[in-house]
Parts: C-alpha cells; sequence; structure tokens
C-alpha cells in the first residue's frame, strides 16, 4: 500500500515539476497542448521552390530568361494523398515555372523538390489548354483531382488575364485530365475567383462550388448536365465587407450523407450556411442560415471532410476546430494546432494515411510584402483533429478502466492522493496561465488571389 502510494506522489511530483518546460499553452479559446502521437515527427521545410527540371540546360534557360525566380515560388494550398501531396503555387509574380506541382512527404523527408503536375506542357503561361495561376485544389472520394485556376498572372506585381478561369479535374492515377470546365460565361471581368468544393449529390451527381467574391456570389456547375449557374448571395452575407475582401466557403458532410456549405467573408460579422440541396437547384431565397456573430475575424483552412472546420483569426497563429454539431459559440472553438514558428497555417487537409491532419504554413506576409530574402519559408506539419472521434472514443475507453483501477484502490488512500493531486495541479495550472503567449503578426488574408 505504502509503496503505491509512494508511487502515485511521484507521478504527480514529476507532472508538476514538468510545468516549467510544458507544452500546454494557453490561447484564445483555452488549453491548446500539441498532439504527442506526433511529437517526434520533424516538418517539411523548404524555402522558395527548388524544381525537377528536365535537365540542367533548361533550367538554365527558365532561369535566363526570368520564368524560373525561386524566392517568388509560395505554396498556398495542398492536398494529400499516401505520401505524395500536391502543392498549389499561384503566379502572384513573375518566375514561378509551374502552378500545380506535386512531391514526396515518405517518412525522413526534411526538403523537397517539386515536380510539375501532371507535366510541363500543362504549365506553360500563355496556353490556354495549360494552367495559367492555380489558386485552390480539391482530392474527391474517387481520387479526382480538381483544380481551379484562375488565368491571371503576376498578380501582386502587373495582373495579366491569360485565360479564361477554368475548373480542370485530373486522375492522379493517370495523370491524365479528365474534364476542363470554362468558368467564363459565369464570371465577369471584375471576379475574384477563390477558393473550390466538389460535392456529390445522392444520385450520384458531380457538382463543383466556386467562390466569386468580388460579385458576392457562389458559382454552381453541374457536370452531369455540363451547364452552370451562379447563385448571388443575400446583402446581409456581404455587411460590412472590404472593397477587396476574401469569401471563404467551406463544405460539411453529415453523418446521414447530406452536406452543407458553409460560407463567410473576411470581413463581415456573422457566418452563414446552405443546405447543399438548396445550392444545387439554385434555390437560395429564405433558406440561408444565419449561425451568429462571429467572435473575430475568422480564417477559415479547411475541414477533416467530416463536420469539423479548421480556422485561425486573421493574423494570429492558433489554429482551432469547431465541430460543425455544436452551437457556432466560443465555447466549441478548440484549440488544436500552435505555429512554433509565428508562421501563418494557409491550409488544413486530412492526411489518411497517417490518420492525422497537416498543416501547410509559411511566412506569408513577408512575402506579399516581398520580404523574404531568398524566399519564403514554407512547411508541412501535423496536426491533431482528423479522427477526432475515434481519439474520444479511445480516451473514453481509457478513463472507464481508469474507473476501474480507481476501484481497487483503498479509499484513504485515493481521497488523499485526490487532494494531493488537486494541490499540484493547480501549481501547475498557474504556470502555464504564467507563460502564455498572444502571437500577432502582419495578415495576408485580405489579399485577394
Amino acid at each position: 500500500m505504502r509503496s503505491y502510494l509512494a508511487h502515485w506522489l511521484g507521478l504527480l511530483l514529476a507532472i508538476c515539476l514538468a510545468a516549467d518546460g510544458a507544452v500546454g499553452q494557453q490561447t484564445k479559446y483555452g488549453l491548446w497542448t500539441p498532439d504527442r502521437a506526433h511529437a517526434d515527427t520533424q516538418p517539411i521545410q523548404w524555402t522558395g521552390g527548388q524544381f525537377e527540371f528536365p535537365c540542367a540546360s533548361t533550367k538554365s534557360l527558365f532561369k535566363s530568361s526570368g520564368k524560373y525566380i525561386a524566392k517568388n515560388v509560395i505554396a498556398t494550398r495542398a492536398q494529400l494523398i499516401g505520401d505524395t501531396i500536391y502543392l498549389a503555387l499561384p503566379r502572384y509574380r513573375k518566375g514561378v515555372p509551374a502552378t500545380l506541382v506535386k512531391t514526396n512527404v515518405q517518412p525522413g523527408t526534411c526538403s523537397t523538390t517539386f515536380k510539375p503536375y501532371p507535366c510541363w506542357d500543362l504549365q506553360e503561361e500563355g496556353n490556354c489548354k495549360a494552367l495559367q495561376s492555380v489558386v485552390d485544389l480539391v482530392v474527391d472520394q474517387n481520387e479526382v483531382l480538381w483544380v481551379l485556376d484562375t488565368g491571371i498572372v503576376n498578380t501582386l506585381e502587373t495582373p495579366v488575364r491569360k485565360c479564361a478561369p477554368k475548373v480542370v479535374a485530373m486522375s492522379v492515377k493517370t495523370g491524365k485530365v479528365l474534364k476542363t470546365v470554362s468558368l467564363e460565361g459565369l464570371t465577369s471581368s471584375s471576379s475574384r475567383l477563390q477558393y473550390l468544393v466538389v460535392d456529390y449529390a445522392p444520385d450520384g451527381g458531380c457538382f463543383i462550388y466556386v467562390s466569386d467574391a468580388a460579385n458576392r456570389a457562389i458559382i454552381v456547375y453541374n457536370l452531369q448536365a455540363d451547364r452552370g449557374f451562379r447563385v448571388v448571395l443575400p446583402k446581409a452575407v456581404s455587411a460590412g465587407c472590404r472593397s477587396r475582401d476574401v469569401l471563404y466557403i467551406a463544405l460539411i458532410r453529415r453523418d446521414c450523407g447530406s452536406t452543407e456549405l458553409y460560407f463567410t467573408y473576411l470581413s463581415t460579422a456573422k457566418l452563414f450556411s446552405l443546405k447543399s440541396e438548396y445550392l444545387r437547384s439554385g434555390v437560395a431565397d429564405g433558406r440561408i442560415l444565419d449561425l451568429g456573430k462571429k467572435p473575430s475575424r475568422m480564417v477559415i483552412i479547411g475541414t477533416d471532410n467530416g463536420s469539423a472546420i479548421f480556422f485561425r483569426n486573421e493574423g494570429d497563429a492558433e489554429v482551432y476546430r469547431w465541430d460543425t454539431n455544436s452551437t457556432f459559440a466560443e465555447a466549441n472553438f478548440k484549440p488544436v494546432y500552435r505555429s512554433q514558428t509565428c508562421q501563418l497555417v494557409t491550409h488544413a487537409v486530412p492526411d489518411y494515411k497517417r490518420n492525422t491532419m497537416r498543416v501547410l504554413q509559411s511566412n506569408f506576409p513577408d512575402y506579399m510584402q516581398n520580404r523574404i530574402g531568398c524566399g519564403a519559408i514554407q512547411q508541412l506539419n501535423h496536426m491533431q483533429g482528423c479522427c477526432q472521434r475515434r481519439r474520444d472514443d479511445d480516451n473514453k475507453a481509457e478513463e472507464e478502466e481508469e474507473e476501474e483501477e480507481d476501484d481497487l484502490i483503498v479509499p484513504e488512500i485515493r481521497e488523499f492522493s485526490l487532494r494531493v493531486e488537486r494541490l499540484l495541479i493547480g501549481e501547475f495550472r498557474d504556470k502555464l496561465h504564467a507563460s502564455g503567449i498572444a502571437l500577432v503578426s502582419l495578415t495576408p488574408d485580405s489579399v485577394s488571389q
């Protein structure tokens, strides 16, 4: 009995002594604790963009002609399939030789080289059959890669519309282009296309949704019928917008199989949603739900392809998870990730092979202001949250086992150990609060893509 008590006290003291180097940190919406399952995993990091050219002479030619300027390359969106990651490299500035690439994320990889996807021919600037500037990408349930190409290059310098905007679908198994959807008839010269979502109706029909921030609209395209239309959102959705704003969209999938689109402008005060069945039919009037006031300017960075939305606050490094099955309230925002380098996350994506979430982050603000030296520093890191439900179930099972073990402890010892535990954990909590950090940096979130 005494040995058990000594063991118990030793364990609690070890926890308390670890407080000075604790990884838990206070955030706006609670205490953040890193995912211990990936604590020893090194992030994949690169600066600018290094490409796999056909040969040295080709690389030299690209450099001398100004078609390749490594520091002008930055990845903003990503998708993972197995050990392969697909990246969108928008042509914000000159010198981006390929706007859609892939690379490897096998264990042990600490740097990366880009390979144009699916090939070099589809990266030619000025060729409207090729990709001009990819700003978003999605992998659907059939392992088809969909990319949103705005057709506009040199966005941060002198914007030039090379081609009409389009969505291109490619098979990741064969690398072949399956479908090209022109958005020319559904957009205007003032359109700012920013985000892409792919949805499947109960009958198997495929739909794509594209946010058009400038026109307060969501473009809907029915692949089966090969036609599209625009759903113009109510003025209340854009109330308080800045002249050039960001319209975020995120598709949520319910357990019952239905889907719902969540959307909000960065600068506006509220979050809205619309069931996909209404969106697909083009009937949105009176069916848009006002979910309430946002506590701050939210930057939606992705979903787990289920019911969870991941977001961060404008300019902040902390990432939060909100399960849309719960009410839209700060009490339900769970901190799941914090960049240790003050970088900003631009995308959160599921990594099904490793049963986790990944985040793509960079010093985007420095890139926007052209203060990057050799190039923007980019990282692909791990984040908890992808299989939160499974983890919750595991935690519950562990708690039940612990309760059964507790019943075997002599009541007097248990009562004493609980008093000690409360005392020590109270001190532990005080130390955590004292070490809380508020990370704020210049935000790129309001910059139009």
